[in-house]
């Protein structure tokens, strides 16, 4: 069996000076751009200044920051990272009128939040701002749910500029099963939608907004165990377990495919992303076969949050024959982590070494609980 790797993206802990960020339980859902007379205007209430950043949360690029007090004009308003400000807990970002994104957590508003419009296009990212557009010569028909036994709604013209919130894995049209929501009961095809550079980073629908890697390994800890538990009660695999695998395979959180994705165990699609994860994604990474390792892409299983990784990892142990011996020690902890090693989990001779070493050393037996 092949192992997999991801490169681990090291983010600064002080991201936003003041900014304490919190789960976030809100996927992006923009519409249609309103115009200037919608726009909104508030002021900075945050003692040490508010980072303006080129996309809605911690992981963006720092642009100026504004000072306390400062006086703002809001474009429009998207959902990101969640923040805990001296205002507000919130997943609202608001676009600025002279560009870049603010967390609404630490925002006094002169005139109404619930006025400012959705933001239409996506994030900026390097290169600019993406554009969807209709590849076809005819028009694409937009369906009130993502496939054709929907009713159809209305339609988009041939070139014209598709406004994507959230992506959704449905019904394959011409071999492609993703939908795009373009709006409250409005659906498209991916298969006829064409991105100008290149497609960005889109989330999938339902899905929670990234997190930022913990601020310590007790704070992953604390984040992971109680996924780990209830996955351990489901399914029999021991937490403490688990929580190594995840330690070690996500690099205590830090790698893009958990903070983006929630998938914390590097778990693959082979082409389907089973009945847990919302969707797959895609990412480069490397893989190892013998003493032989080589950069590909591939596409790894997105999850709604945590908690929905932790059971599909629990799930695919507990059902899958060759981890039959394992889940017989399931009572042994260690003696689980040789089993699964002996059956090929990894391909790395120290794997059971390793993550034996992780429990003893964070004592993560005390995690471990009954099955249900």
């Amino acid at each position: 069996m092949r192992w997999t790797s991801f490169a681990v993206l090291v983010l600064p802990l002080t991201l936003m000076t003041g900014l304490v960020p919190a789960p976030a339980l809100a996927a992006p859902a923009p519409a249609a751009v309103a115009a200037a007379a919608s726009q909104g205007h508030a002021s900075v209430r945050s003692a040490v200044g508010l980072n303006v950043r080129s996309g809605p949360g911690l992981t963006h690029k720092v642009l100026p920051r504004l000072a306390h007090r400062a006086a703002v004009t809001i474009s429009c308003r998207v959902r990101g990272q969640q923040i805990v400000g001296s205002q507000r807990t919130t997943t609202r970002w608001n676009r600025l009128s002279t560009g870049g994104y603010v967390s609404d957590a630490f925002l006094a508003w002169s005139t109404s939040r619930s006025q400012t419009p959705s933001c239409a296009a996506p994030a900026v990212v390097a290169g600019g701002t993406p554009i969807a557009t209709v590849n076809l010569k005819w028009p694409l028909n937009v369906r009130s749910g993502p496939g054709t036994t929907h009713k159809i709604v209305g339609e988009l013209a041939a070139g014209a500029r598709v406004p994507v919130g959230c992506r959704a894995w449905a019904q394959k049209i011409s071999g492609d099963p993703v939908w795009y929501w373009i709006g409250p009961r409005r659906w498209v095809t991916q298969a006829f939608v064409r991105w100008t550079p290149s497609q960005p980073p889109l989330p999938w629908c339902g899905q929670a907004a990234p997190l930022l890697p913990a601020a310590s390994n007790a704070a992953f800890l604390s984040r992971v165990a109680g996924p780990a538990q209830t996955s351990a009660r489901a399914w029999g695999v021991p937490a403490s377990v688990t929580i190594a695998q995840a330690i070690l395979e996500s690099g205590w959180g830090r790698s893009r495919l958990t903070s983006h994705d929630h998938n914390y165990f590097g778990m693959k699609c082979f082409g389907d992303p089973g009945p847990l994860a919302l969707g797959c994604s895609t990412y480069a990474t490397r893989e190892c076969d013998g003493d032989r390792c080589f950069g590909i892409r591939d596409t790894f299983r997105a999850y709604r949050n945590p908690t929905d990784s932790f059971a599909d990892h629990g799930r695919a142990l507990a059902r899958l024959s060759i981890y039959k011996t394992a889940m017989k020690h399931a009572g042994a902890p260690e003696r689980f982590a040789v089993e699964l090693q002996r059956a090929g989990y990894a391909t790395s001779p120290t794997y059971a070494k390793k993550l034996i070493g992780i429990m003893r050393d964070f004592n993560l037996y005390k995690y471990d609980v009954r099955r249900a």
